[in-house]
């Protein structure tokens, strides 16, 4: 029996793959946002007013008026045609988690029948996409398919390919938000308005505050010849099926080590593409498992960070099939090795300059960072579980508490050192404090803050939510994920928190005479004392810590059904509409998306296991037990009785193949009925329970009995491309 045709010719291409070359070297910072309609490009082709309206739009939201809107439209379709694009499009971040885009050329008629190159600024502004099959929770229903894209002047359009890109926000005829890009300005604003607010306590200069976000995007190269031959790869973006190579991440070799040079070189040409986009890519490497790696940015607004991301992930798709590679983007695409993240580095930044999260030279600006520090502690204590939601999907609960990314649970780490200055400052008498009391907190515990932080080198890497010196760092973030999402929750509650606190000073200066320093201290003094549960520096993934967050009141919401719960809470409500992020409406259809979205992910996955079984597997598996039954009887014929000593080890496998096969089927088949129960449920969240509880489980029965067929079938009959090949890249 020879090899399989598809796995034979995809191990034969793989083989054969020439290495490609790095075609242009240059310096990075003269290609960087060549292809981005920058401020310096406004510069060059806006007219003084248009360049004015723009400006004041970026920076306070402010409406362009028409006529502006046709000047801006004009310089940007002559930017675009020098650059060699012959098409518009509004680009949108539906709520399927990825990007969307309709092409429209610079083209129109004129009445005497000759062509013209047109975009005016009604293009530029407003379209309205025939866009009736994304997912909206129930906004609209499918024959409504008014869904209208808006300009977003906060980010930059740029050219890909010959299509000039615009940014946009996509909502309802109703004006409610179809995407993930409205509800994150939003939250951006409220952000503003809240963080500027607080940061006027300790500068008064300070106009604005932007909060920040640098990602670390993880992700698997397999070469798509080979990832092409596994149905489980191309549907699901994951192996459903497959057993452990021997040698796999236990070495660590692959960490940090040396690029591969096919690699480095889809690197190279990722990086330069990337940095002609304006996406400011930095750092590269391998990660821990084989085949896996990392690229992170310097930090940006976290608006256009959101952007550049998802951007990233679409250029990474077409610069990998150029060097016949695939990209896994799923949480867990291997089993028995670790899984994909996407770490989000969040912090917040004044138009002055300063870091709000990273202490000062002075007293008075390490008072400042504690301020925005505890209140992050207190608003992810306050909204724990709502933060847990924002990383919910099925790819990532293969990852969460895997030993490899955090746990469920959320807590924050901040190292010994903070948390011995946190604990002084809990014990800071209630009220007004006496000027020793004042030297002392100022000079020996708020002042030594740089210190400690310079010293605080540990780090905690079962932490879902870490301080990590000047920036909080959410590791729970799955790969595949839009960052929008956890985004939005994250400067939302964060926004919520500095009003609160806010409120509470003014009033205990108002009202009990207190000067500014001591309300602040008061405030934060029962800030520490209520947050104290989230607060956890040791091994977020050991039993005893399960414990004890059950006893602390945490919320351990291990599948997505559950963590999305909240969601649709009282709380979250109120939250979200005081803040002005999202209506009801909104949220609850956000809820619905998500379940809708964890059960097609699941109900694809149950469908390829049934292909997977019934098309590969069993059939290989009979016909190498026809193979070894033939052998035995052959043997038979030419030995007699004394067959049975030296066909001992193949009926031994025969049987075994045998158990195995019926086990295999009647798995399956329970997997397949248990879905289509599942399938007449008509509440979401219920038949999102179902497939968790009644259907996923069956999922680790089939793979167990699927790979242990993998270790007793010959390799030239087994016809799915195996971990060994897949996971080496030379």
């Amino acid at each position: 029996m020879i090899m399989s045709k598809a796995r034979f010719k995809a191990i034969t291409e793989s083989q054969n793959r020439n290495r490609i070359t790095i075609e242009e070297k240059g310096r990075r910072s003269e290609l960087f946002a060549q292809n981005v309609f920058n401020e310096e490009r406004m510069l060059q082709y806006f007219t003084k007013d248009a360049l004015q309206s723009v400006q004041s739009a970026i920076v306070s939201g402010s409406k362009i008026d028409r006529k502006i809107a046709d000047q801006v439209a004009e310089a940007m379709k002559g930017w675009a045609i020098s650059m060699g694009a012959t098409h518009y499009t509004h680009w949108f971040q539906p709520l399927t988690g990825a990007t969307a885009e309709k092409h429209d050329a610079f083209f129109d008629l004129l009445p005497n029948g000759r062509g013209l190159e047109k975009f005016g600024g009604g293009q530029l502004v407003q379209q309205e996409p025939d866009a009736s099959s994304f997912p909206s929770g129930g906004i609209r229903n499918t024959f409504e398919a008014r869904g209208y894209t808006a300009w977003d002047p906060t980010s930059p359009a740029f050219i890909y390919e010959t299509t000039l890109c615009i940014p946009t926000i996509f909502v309802s005829y109703t004006g409610e938000a179809l995407d993930n890009k409205a509800p994150l300005l939003r939250a951006l604003h409220a952000m503003d308005e809240a963080a500027t607010a607080v940061a006027k306590y300790f500068d008064k200069n300070v106009s604005k505050v932007n909060a920040t976000l640098g990602w670390e995007q993880e992700y698997f190269l397999i070469d798509k010849a080979l990832a092409n031959s596994r149905p489980d790869i191309s549907l699901t973006g994951r192996t459903l099926v497959g057993h452990s190579a021997a040698k796999g991440q236990q070495l660590d070799d692959h960490y940090f080590g040396v690029i591969p040079g096919r690699v480095l070189s889809f690197m190279s040409d990722l990086e330069k593409e990337c940095t002609k986009l304006g996406i400011p890519v930095k750092t590269r490497h391998n990660e821990v498992a084989p085949n896996q790696f990392e690229l992170a940015p310097v930090f940006e607004e976290a608006n256009l960070a959101v952007d550049h991301n998802l951007l990233l992930m679409d250029v990474m798709d077409k610069i990998a099939d150029k060097h016949s590679f695939k990209v896994l983007f799923h949480e867990k695409p291997f089993a028995g090795i670790n899984g994909s993240g996407k770490h989000n580095n969040w912090s917040l930044a004044t138009d002055t300059g300063v870091n709000l999260l990273s202490p000062g030279s002075t007293p008075m600006k390490n008072l400042q960072f504690l301020t925005f520090f505890i209140n992050t502690i207190k608003a992810v204590d306050t909204y724990e579980e709502l933060l847990r939601s924002s990383i919910a999907s099925a790819g990532n609960d293969h990852r969460l508490g895997a030993n490899e990314a955090p746990p469920a649970i959320l807590s924050i780490f901040i190292g010994t050192q903070l948390s011995r200055v946190l604990d002084e400052l809990e014990g800071v008498s209630k009220g007004k404090l006496s000027p020793e009391e004042k030297t002392e907190l100022k000079l020996n515990v708020v002042g030594k803050i740089p210190e400690i932080l310079m010293d605080n080198t540990d780090r905690n890497r079962t932490s879902p939510f870490a301080f990590t010196g000047n920036k909080f760092e959410m590791r729970g973030v799955g790969s595949q994920a839009n960052c929008a999402k956890p985004m939005t929750i994250l400067n939302t509650i964060v926004a919520k928190q500095l009003r609160a606190f806010k409120k509470e000073v003014d009033a205990l200066v108002d009202k009990k005479s207190l000067k500014k320093d001591e309300a602040i201290f008061n405030v934060l003094r029962e800030y520490i004392k209520t947050s104290k549960r989230i607060r956890f520096d040791g091994d977020g993934y050991s039993e005893a810590w399960e414990k004890e967050a059950k006893k602390r009141k945490l919320s351990n919401n291990k599948i997505t059904p559950e963590a999305l719960k909240v969601l649709t809470s009282p709380d979250t409500i109120d939250l979200f509409k005081s803040m002005k992020v999202m209506s009801e409406i909104e949220v609850n259809a956000r809820q619905e998306v998500e379940l809708e979205a964890y059960i097609l992910h699941l109900q694809i996955e149950g469908r390829v296991f049934n292909e997977l079984v019934y098309s590969y597997i069993i059939p290989a598996a009979i016909t190498y037990q026809n193979k070894l039954i033939k052998n035995v009887l052959g043997l038979k014929d030419i030995y007699g009785a004394a067959h049975k000593k030296l066909t001992e080890g193949q009926s031994n496998i025969i049987e075994k193949i045998a158990e195995h096969i019926v086990v295999l089927k009647a798995k399956t088949d329970a997997m397949t009925d248990a879905r289509k129960k599942a399938n007449q449920l008509t509440d979401s969240l219920k038949k999102a329970l179902a497939y968790a509880e009644n259907i996923k489980p069956h999922f680790d029965e089939i793979r167990y009995e699927s790979d242990k067929l993998e270790q007793l079938i010959d390799d030239q009959v087994w016809p799915l491309t195996k971990y060994r090949e897949l996971l080496f890249i030379k």
